[in-house]
């Protein structure tokens, strides 16, 4: 992972201030949020809660709609702290934090039968570092994946290190058919790999090729289409082919490897003089790629 800098946080902070993330399942896991850490502390007490969504302005929680959590809050003018806990691969303790807010208002969780409500909280200071970081690195992944989609990365011993891939060689299922691969270029969009045989039958079907990570360290699942195939020169038992990505599939984790890559050749570039050897050209922004600072939901 590359070390973020108090000057890429505060970018980060102010391109994505009002930019809401929805906590799903993959969210909760790439951000490494602990939800028995979470809850709401008012007039001295704390209240178990979970996070919806959040962003460096506010957040939205699942809390108790208990007379008892609306009369603390009322009696503190609406006044609270909302508390985060992330798991730190780093250290057995978790990185926990409190963020000064006020309750904004409040609604019904119609799911809960009238136990639980939805409480809208606007924070009154700045997040910490630490929390920007968190959230800024997962917004900057997911909005350079439509902006630099197809930027393609050599896969040279630097650049693997760098972006975290263990090793080149994999395997690609073909239907479900195991065959042996060796990555050439990665990129938000798609990749490249050398099997083994003859590559024009399989254009146009569905595949899944796995890369093995480092930092952390695990193994994801890309699920994408084979989309085209070239002749290898010189060796006729093999075949380059194409692979373009399922994009609504493609792990967060794996954006955040490609971004944080991707990011240092563009500080080389900006820093000193020379094109890294490990990274072809930037493509312009894709067609309809959202700009910094719009709004969406990650799903």
């Amino acid at each position: 992972m590359s070390i973020t800098t108090s000057q890429q946080i505060g970018k980060w902070y102010d391109l994505y201030k009002s930019i809401e993330i929805t906590y799903t399942k993959e969210i909760l896991k790439t951000t490494g949020l602990d939800p028995r850490g979470v809850f709401l502390k008012c007039v001295g007490e704390q209240w178990p809660c979970v996070i919806y969504s959040a962003s460096f302005d506010g957040a939205k929680v699942v809390a108790s709609s208990k007379q008892a959590f609306m009369d603390k809050v009322k009696k503190a003018n609406n006044l609270v702290s909302l508390r985060f806990s992330f798991k730190n691969p780093d250290k057995q303790e978790p990185l926990s934090f409190f963020i000064a807010a006020r309750v904004n208002g409040l609604a019904p969780y119609v799911q809960s039968g009238g136990d639980l409500q939805f409480v809208n909280i606007q924070f009154t200071q700045r997040p910490p570092d630490d929390f920007i970081e968190i959230l800024g690195r997962l917004l900057d992944a997911n909005i350079n994946s439509t902006r630099r989609r197809d930027d393609r990365i050599l896969l040279t011993p630097d650049a693997m290190r760098r972006i975290g891939l263990v090793s080149k060689d994999t395997f690609v299922f073909v239907q479900g058919v195991p065959r042996k691969c060796i990555l050439r270029d990665l990129s938000f969009s798609g990749c490249k790999a050398i099997i083994v045989g003859i590559a024009k039958f399989l254009v146009g079907k569905e595949c899944t090729i796995k890369v093995e990570m480092e930092e952390p360290r695990e193994s994801l699942e890309l699920k994408g289409v084979i989309v085209r195939y070239e002749d290898v020169e010189g060796r006729k038992d093999l075949t380059a082919v194409a692979i373009k990505f399922d994009e609504h599939a493609i792990p967060m984790t794996y954006k955040i490897h490609i971004n944080d890559f991707l990011s240092q050749v563009r500080q080389s570039r900006v820093e000193g003089p020379g094109r890294p050897a490990d990274a072809e050209s930037a493509a312009p922004p894709a067609p309809g790629a959202p700009a910094p600072g719009e709004g969406f939901s990650i799903p």
